[in-house]
């Protein structure tokens, strides 16, 4: 075999068994003596947010270490579910849990910041935009968890090195590339209310030979759902009255709510008109999921082959397949425009049943909850594939290159069961067809032909070419000055197709439009590593970082991007480090090109009991690069009086201008209309273009489409403490990982600034001032056990923060999840392993102004105690 060969293999334990001792590793694992003498010939190493091999993995980013074995400690099944967990994580974050709109998405959200403001790449290359619709951002089921060698989380911008979206950070998962032999996994787990089971199966075998090696790994995952109705806290809406919590409901009901134009309020539930009250409500918890089901397949590929001494061909290959669905109460509907009331004994043709509360020639406005019908049913059938080849080489003077084409293409088609054609259903009501105030009349034979199901499509495509060329350039006193640049030429298109009659505005809810559209980009960087000061006293080893990227975008044009790191080393024990950097994001083709569409919002205001509001949203073409100052300073100390002990701290400021987004709707909806449902400050910009307005049944509407709205600003703290050691003849393990969060804020139009730290919001997640992580993990000769525990803070709901007098519960308290798991080595061959989550069985809290549940299932965990055990066969 090769040199090439060797010293690519090496790099790679080398950078494995490097990533145990890293600041911030999650879990620990043993390596031999043969691997441990073949590190040792290791002279640099690639590290995620540089593209210049280092000696070590202690670079000026904040870096995070996650292992496989931290990864099957947790039970997870996909990678999302360790993510999601991190302490620097949060905001909205799509999981199992999100019911309502997650389309059966996985994302993970750095900082809060959004989705797309996280880069997601596999083995350093970005991974296809995937998802339902035109995704804009990495669905995480995509990425098989039985093939993840270890996870980098680079916790700084990284645009320089990477390019657009590397705002908040960066995901880099490393895929095995080196695999011998054949490995085995089942696991299976169930939640301790019986529901939520889940269960996954997965293989890998692999080949090492003369000229190269081969991995294929395939895992097939089964997830079932879990009701809203089997937990006490989602059994029912709970709304807030004079006297305390009740359960409540939707106003648009079974049997029907009538508004008259002179008063009238009536409900038609038990086949009888009456007067509406608070017992007429709809309780739609009953038909939700609160936990969703999906299958899921995930097939991999990855291989080398030497075609000479210096050239390497390699290829990688993903492939998935995943079936999801959501389950919402039966469909809500309403006229869009008042119904004249024509009763029988009038001359008309309508039921006489709304006599007397409503008069002949009375307009009247009509809400029902289809529950004749049955539930909404959504689903999800996504594939996506992943296909990377190219060449990699090293010339005689050590310099290496590569050259590559990555492509990703993602198809998704979406259906949504049991629907009704309003549109339909009132040219029959105005021609005198059909009698909306019959209740027989939305039952059976009746409505038959007024039911339908929409089917949706979408998909996005992407084309990277790629060439890098890295070295040493000259040797200077404190050290090799290391030189990397390169060239990507980049292509994406997105498109979404909605069903037929969505798109006419034909169904009961606003006209959806379609999106479609493409960009590309030509892109230059150049990056050095160099060397300052060596063996002096206060600066044993001084190193400047630097780095510069050119963009030119068809759809916006050119500008650069930088960064500068330096590390500081003043003795063995510590080291002090820093990065000031520029970072952008440009808009995606959802965001530029996204046809308009109706998005129900959770909201909370006076002069409606709806407790949503239909918000319009859409793309913009005239939208330009948000751009982003981001600087990051921080210390490593590992004393040397206290072997195994490490210590970092780590401040970030991210300063986000330019910012496309849109804003709270809680925030939009107080701003511009009063507690008597009138518009007011209507000369703010925020307001002109909300175009705020209230309808006949009480619910808000208005316009909240991206814009390029003012800043994003936040600023916190990531403290990690990490301590090896060996005690009553066990090896030992703890960890403690801590984010604080100094500042969150955005700026809308007309500059207020939004205020989320501290507060929980009925949207876009939560924004804990304080959250920590704490493992322990301690291991024998052939077992294993660690204890886990996760703290959030309490926070403010963002719905009560001018008024929290108003709000029955305008706050939650501080919670901590305990996690338990251990592992045994039956034999050299077979491992069984199982764990509970959540021991303590915590239920999420209610807060008024909640997201879904009751609560918000973007941040607690839902499920309640949930086991899972797992059996391991490898030879």
């Amino acid at each position: 075999m090769s040199s090439l060969s060797l010293t690519a293999k090496a790099i790679r334990r080398g950078l494995f068994t490097v990533a145990a001792t890293a600041v911030a590793t999650t879990s620990s694992f043993s390596v031999s003596a043969a691997e441990e003498a073949q590190v040792e010939k290791v002279e640099r190493i690639a590290v995620t947010g540089s593209r210049i091999k280092r000696t070590d993995m202690e670079s000026a980013s904040p870096l995070t270490v996650i292992d496989a074995s931290a990864i099957i400690a947790s039970g997870a099944t996909s990678i999302d579910d360790v993510l999601q967990k991190m302490t620097s994580s949060g905001g909205a974050m799509t999981n199992a849990a999100v019911n309502n709109g997650s389309g059966g998405n996985a994302r993970v959200n750095l900082r809060g910041l959004g989705s797309n403001r996280t880069l997601v790449l596999v083995n350093g290359r970005r991974m296809i935009a995937s998802g339902t619709g035109a995704a804009s951002s990495v669905d995480l089921n995509t990425i098989p968890v039985s093939m993840i060698q270890r996870v980098e989380v680079l916790k700084d911008g990284a645009s320089a090195v990477y390019g657009t979206d590397a705002i908040a950070g960066v995901v880099n998962v490393i895929l095995k590339r080196d695999f011998d032999g054949f490995e085995l996994n089942v696991q299976t787990g169930i939640s301790g209310q019986g529901d939520a089971d889940e269960s996954s199966i997965d293989f890998t075998m692999g080949n090492t030979f003369d000229k190269g090696n081969v991995v294929i790994n395939a895992q097939y995952t089964k997830r079932g759902d879990a009701s809203q109705a089997d937990r006490d806290f989602s059994d029912c809406p709970i709304a807030e009255g004079a006297d305390g919590l009740y359960c409540a409901g939707s106003s648009y009901s079974e049997g029907g709510h009538i508004w008259g134009a002179n008063g009238a309020n009536l409900s038609g539930r038990g086949g009888e008109y009456h007067e509406f009250t608070d017992a007429d409500r709809y309780n739609y918890s009953a038909s939700s999921f609160l936990s969703t089901p999906m299958e899921r397949l995930n097939l991999s590929m990855a291989g080398t082959y030497e075609l000479s001494d210096n050239i390497m061909f390699f290829s990688e290959a993903m492939y998935s397949k995943r079936w999801s669905d959501q389950q919402m109460a039966p469909q809500p509907i309403w006229n869009s425009s008042p119904w004249e009331y024509k009763p029988m004994s009038d001359g008309g043709f309508m039921t006489d049943d709304l006599l007397p509360w409503v008069q002949p020639g009375e307009e009247v406005s009509y809400g029902r909850r289809m529950v004749e019908t049955g539930s909404r049913d959504f689903s999800q059938v996504v594939d996506t594939v992943r296909l990377v080849v190219g060449l990699e080489g090293e010339f005689d003077n050590g310099w290496t290159w590569d050259a590559s084409y990555n492509k990703g293409k993602n198809d998704s088609v979406d259906t949504l069961a049991n629907l009704h054609n309003i549109g339909s259903i009132n040219d029959a009501v105005l021609e005198g067809s059909f009698d909306p105030f019959l209740q027989s009349s939305w039952m059976g034979e009746s409505i038959a032909p007024f039911i339908y199901t929409e089917v949706n499509s979408g998909g996005s495509e992407l084309d990277i070419a790629a060439a890098s060329l890295a070295g040493d350039i000259v040797d200077l006193p404190a050290g090799t000055m290391g030189f990397a640049a390169g060239y990507e030429f980049r292509k994406e298109s997105a498109y979404y197709t909605p069903d037929s009659l969505t798109a006419q505005g034909l169904a009961n809810d606003p006209r959806v439009e379609a999106t479609a559209g493409s960009f590309d980009v030509n892109e230059f960087y150049a990056e050095l590593a160099i060397p300052l000061l060596s063996g002096l006293p206060l600066a044993e080893q001084v190193d400047l970082s630097a780095a510069i990227r050119y963009f030119d975008y068809s759809t916006f044009g050119s500008d650069n991007t930088w960064k500068l790191g330096l590390t500081w080393r003043l003795f063995d024990d510590l080291m002090v480090r820093g990065v000031q950097s520029t970072a952008f994001r440009a808009p995606t083709v959802s965001e530029l090109y996204g046809g308009k569409s109706p998005s129900f919002d959770q909201i909370v205001h006076p002069a409606t009991e709806q407790t949503q509001a239909e918000v319009t949203v859409g793309g913009n073409e005239l939208l330009t690069p948000e751009e982003a100052d981001i600087t990051t300073v921080g210390l490593v100390y590992s004393p040397s009086f206290v072997e195994g002990l490490s210590l970092t701290v780590d401040y970030y400021n991210i300063e986000i201008s330019n910012t496309i987004t849109s804003v709270d709707s809680n925030y939009v909806a107080n701003q511009c209309l009063d507690a008597n449902g009138n518009t007011i400050n209507t000369g703010t910009a925020l307001c002109q273009s909300a175009n705020i307005s209230m309808d006949q049944t009480g619910r808000i509407k208005f316009d909240n489409g991206l814009q390029n709205i003012g800043e994003t600003n936040t600023a916190g703290y990531d403290v990690n403490i990490a301590y090896t050691f060996d005690a009553l003849g066990l090896d030992w393990k703890a960890g403690l990982d801590t984010s604080i969060l100094d500042t969150y804020e955005e700026f809308d139009q007309d500059g207020n600034a939004v205020d989320y730290k501290g507060f929980i919001t009925g949207g876009v997640g939560a924004y804990a001032e304080f959250k920590t992580n704490f493992n322990l993990t301690a291991a024998g000769d052939d077992w294993s056990a660690t204890y886990e525990a996760r703290y959030i803070d309490g926070m403010d709901s963002f719905a009560c923060k001018d008024d929290p007098s108003d709000c029955y519960a305008p706050s939650v308290d501080s919670i901590v999840y305990h996690d338990i798991s251990a592992s045994y080595d039956v034999t050299n061959n077979v491992r069984l392993s199982g764990g509970v989550n959540n021991l303590l069985d915590e239920e999420p809290p209610y807060y008024t102004g909640n997201n879904d549940s009751n609560t918000d299932p973007y941040t607690y965990d839902v499920l309640g105690r949930y086991f899972f055990v797992r059996a391991s066969v490898k030879f």
